[in-house]
């Protein structure tokens, strides 16, 4: 299990989060929503070290995080990644074994659609391809925590469709994952939880018991997202 005690985060003169605190079992796989803005990619790089904790504590199968950082796998923003740096999709999958080649690479690549493409420079691929690059770099890994930034954003039908499919499969083995998102829709559906957060956690559930227009109101203000609230109760959120 994945347990994180008030957690307090951010930027050098700029807090973002505070006491946030919740728990990811084995299997789980937990939506992390919210406005821009709110946290979740600095949550998300906290947990990974790569921002300093202010304050709380994170633990894994009750050890400290920062001992056992190498069970967890990070797929950061597609924003946040230089395309233009000369690595090809091989090399960058076998990153997640210290560059070793291994059968696992091929594995990897053959399961995230991409066998054929392992000499072809990342920044010449599809939004959907680099993006399942990076997930077949954390398969390889044999990670027990997977962190996904906004991993559907920029991609493809198809690889869409795989990456849901990996994910389910990652659950099914017992892995624990942690996804950033703005899709609302089926993959919402698809967590067994999921939290909403705006600098400090609003509300964590299943996505029936969260995503509801009272606990969104609190997390968003009107037009965020070209939402607006209508009614008190009763009401709903419109596109």
């Amino acid at each position: 299990m994945l347990v994180v005690e008030s957690l307090a985060a951010g930027y050098p003169g700029r807090p973002v989060l505070a006491g946030v605190s919740f728990a990811v079992a084995a299997g789980e796989m937990m939506g992390l929503v919210g406005p821009n803005g709110a946290g979740k990619s600095t949550l998300l790089k906290a947990l990974l070290g790569l921002l300093p904790q202010v304050s709380g504590r994170v633990w894994l199968g009750g050890k400290p995080l920062t001992q056992q950082r190498q069970r967890v796998a990070y797929i950061p923003q597609r924003s946040q990644i230089d395309w233009d740096y000369p690595i090809t999709v091989e090399q960058v999958v076998r990153l997640g074994c210290g560059g070793r080649r291994e059968p696992r690479v091929g594995a990897a690549l053959e399961r995230l659609g991409l066998w054929g493409l392992q000499r072809r420079r990342i920044g010449a691929l599809s939004g959907g391809q680099q993006q399942r690059v990076f997930l077949a770099r954390a398969l390889v890994q044999k990670a027990d925590v997977f962190c996904l930034d906004e991993p559907l954003t920029g991609v493809d039908a198809q690889a869409e469709q795989i990456i849901l499919e990996v994910l389910n499969e990652l659950r099914q083995q017992g892995a624990i994952i942690l996804v950033s998102t703005h899709h609302w829709g089926e993959f919402l559906q698809r967590m067994n939880r999921v939290m909403l957060l705006n600098q400090r956690v609003i509300a964590v559930g299943t996505p029936q018991e969260v995503m509801t227009p009272e606990l969104l109101r609190h997390a968003y203000s009107v037009n965020d997202y070209g939402l607006r609230y209508e009614g008190k109760k009763n009401s709903s959120w419109h596109c």
